[in-house]
């Protein structure tokens, strides 16, 4: 019998290499399997815990926004509200500070004509707060439009624009002038405020 002849040293750094390999690969395969899922969960732990901090720091301002709140309802809602006792009163008081504002916007009413201001129901009875609505209709030049805007939803107490519809028109007329006005906008909308909320009543319920 022959004897075997032992491994050359080139056979043997060509099984290490191969046994390297094969190392490599299978950390590989085990990274592929659970690096990546690792990862997600420490992101996922990440925004937890992001979440966590926020809600905490939200619980310590909880007493303050309690207070805050119950100044408020102490005082009728202060400037945030509508001021009048009544729906009817409200709505009148509504309509003058609308005319007011158009007429500030347009002096003597050249670039902006106030059409329609009606009165609507409110669409939610029953709730603490009630809604006074009018349902508007202006035909103004761009600028004019703006200011009346900017003016209403920025004034106090707090009012609101809704249901906006506004469209562009090559001439309008102004009431108490004779020539069209070239340009403008047809806009409608609905104005709305607040009144203030009756402590102790049924809407408290």
């Amino acid at each position: 019998m022959s004897a075997v002849s032992p491994p050359s040293v080139r056979d043997r750094w060509l099984a290490l290499a191969l046994l390297l390999a094969l190392l490599g690969l299978g950390l590989a395969l085990l990274w592929a399997m659970f690096g990546t899922p690792l990862r997600e969960i420490d992101a996922r732990i990440d925004r937890l815990q992001a979440r966590d901090a926020r809600l905490r720091g939200l619980l310590l301002q909880r007493p303050q926004v309690e207070r805050r709140l119950a100044e408020l309802d102490a005082h009728g809602g202060g400037a945030e509200f509508l001021p009048e006792p009544s729906a009817e009163l409200a709505t009148a008081a509504l309509v003058q500070q609308l005319e007011t504002v158009v007429a500030q916007a347009s002096p003597g009413g050249r670039g902006c004509a106030l059409v329609n201001r009606t009165p609507l129901d409110d669409a939610t009875p029953g709730g603490r707060y009630r809604k006074v609505v009018v349902q508007v209709r202006l035909r103004c030049g761009n600028a004019e439009t703006l200011a009346v805007l900017h003016a209403l939803e920025s004034s106090r107490p707090y009012l609101f624009v809704d249901a906006l519809n506004i469209t562009a028109q090559r001439y309008f007329a102004v009431p108490g002038s004779a020539q069209p006005q070239e340009g403008g906008l047809d806009v409608s909308f609905n104005l709305y405020g607040y009144l203030r909320p009756q402590t102790g009543g049924a809407g408290d319920l």
